[in-house]
């Protein structure tokens, strides 16, 4: 880890110093950005990564959404690889619950067991949907994984450091000056990977982009919940039930069906809520104003719920999500856009390097246009609107940040641009990994095939 009394090198960008030089410098301390280092390091590069938060993880931590699916079709498992190390880790921790292979079927027993824990098939019509390969587990319990791996790894990581512009000479990115408590500060890198969730490096960069919203959600989770005696009121008791379960979901303005899920700690309960639209991802006043309304929407389901709700009587407000939920803002515009109908068709390209539970990425969507060693992994991949809300769940971003590690490094091997390092090697090498590249499609998959691969 650097030391911050040594971190001055006596060099300078303008008149900014330079505090770390590394290979790959990965922006953004997310899921994804977690999976891109640990993956550029493993394949020999040095690594620095730059994260705004005091933690790693993202959504997946500080944004509380505690569960991983969309990695799975029809029961075959689509995604995996660095993924599966975070669910075993935690595991290990008993932080991470998911139901074991005999329970992954549609059944009313397997439905009443296992709903409440949020791994069941959502894209399913039928009811009960099956219960599927998702994982429920603990925010806490992911920050200390990612220390682990970017510890392990030995990634010289600095939190506390807001990007704040790319450094860009004639159209090759360099590296990245930050916002930090010693002002700023300059990160040289032969390559740049962008995970900042809201393609800030590509953006300042100069790279082609699209900007969109959709709902932010204010999570937020409650402790000494009796979840045996909500369950049995919600199948012992089902009018009454659907009853009082439409009446908060109307007092929250808008939330999922199951807008509480249990979690690995007994008694603590998960509140994936409220939806709230109209408000801008990367605006300070939308984002403050979000923070205002979303807690103001909780403390009244709260009330409501200890009051209505068998076995919320003697809940506790555990707290918010450190980050609201942001689900779309800047995107880029990359050599390929990918489409609504690329993702609803299931669409499979020559240049597939990872997938999501029925819908493949082409390496194409991770690079930008007009900016070179550069690389995007996250929700801000090039994708159009309609093809992205079906597309950013957090493992296939985690997907896409291991093909970005393995990119860089065999861009830095080579001495390539990463633009022209070979698709089918990236297959190999994520295979080698045991990540699902994509590369053999799914019987339901459609043909594309529009891309010849590089000698």
């Amino acid at each position: 880890m650097a030391d911050s009394k040594n971190e001055h090198m006596g060099e300078f960008v303008g008149d900014v110093p330079v505090v770390a030089k590394s290979d790959v410098v990965v922006v953004g301390g997310g899921s994804a950005g977690v999976t891109a280092a640990v993956s550029a390091a493993r394949n020999g590069c040095s690594v620095t990564v730059l994260e705004r938060y005091h933690h790693l993880g993202g959504m997946a931590s500080g944004g509380m959404v505690l569960v991983l699916d969309d990695m799975v079709n029809n029961q075959e498992i689509t995604v995996s690889g660095i993924v599966d190390e975070f669910v075993q880790r935690m595991r290990k921790e008993g932080m991470a619950v998911l139901p074991p292979p005999e329970d992954r079927h549609a059944s009313q027993e397997m439905w009443e067991k296992w709903s409440r824990w949020g791994v069941h098939d959502f894209h399913k019509a039928e009811r009960p949907q099956p219960i599927t390969y998702a994982v429920a587990f603990d925010p806490d319990a992911w920050k200390r994984t990612s220390l682990d791996l970017i510890r392990e790894n030995n990634i010289n990581l600095r939190l506390h450091s807001f990007f704040s512009e790319a450094i860009v000479e004639d159209g090759v990115i360099k590296g990245v000056i930050c916002h930090t408590k010693l002002g700023r500060q300059a990160i040289l890198g032969k390559i740049v990977i962008d995970t900042s969730g809201d393609l800030d490096v590509a953006c300042s960069a100069g790279a082609d982009h699209s900007q969109g919203q959709y709902i932010v959600t204010t999570v937020f989770r409650l402790a000494n919940v009796d979840t045996d005696e909500a369950m049995r009121f919600e199948y012992e008791e089902p009018e009454e039930f659907a009853k009082v379960n439409r009446q908060a979901r109307r007092i929250i303005g808008g939330a999922w069906e199951m807008w509480w899920l249990k979690t690995p700690i007994p008694g603590v309960v998960w509140c994936n809520c409220p939806h709230m639209p109209g408000y801008d991802g990367i605006s300070v006043g939308d984002l403050t104003a979000a923070e205002y309304e979303g807690r103001d929407r909780m403390m009244k389901l709260f009330r409501f719920a200890r009051e209505n709700l068998p076995g919320f009587e003697k809940a506790d407000m555990l707290g918010a999500a450190e980050q609201v939920g942001v689900r779309t803002t800047r995107m880029l515009q990359g050599e390929y856009v990918v489409t609504k109908e690329d993702v609803v068709e299931r669409r499979h390209f020559a240049d597939t390097v990872c997938r999501g539970r029925d819908y493949y990425t082409p390496y194409r969507a991770l690079l930008p246009k007009s900016v070179d060693q550069l690389i995007v992994a996250g929700r801000h991949y090039s994708a159009e609107p309609e093809a992205q809300k079906r597309s950013r769940e957090i493992p296939p971003c985690m997907a896409q940040g291991e093909v970005a590690g393995i990119a860089a490094a065999m861009a830095l091997d080579a001495d390539i641009n990463i633009r022209d390092v070979d698709p089918l090697k990236i297959q190999k090498q994520m295979r080698a990994q045991g990540a699902d590249p994509g590369d053999v499609p799914s019987d339901n998959a459609t043909g594309v095939g529009d891309v010849v691969a590089k000698a």
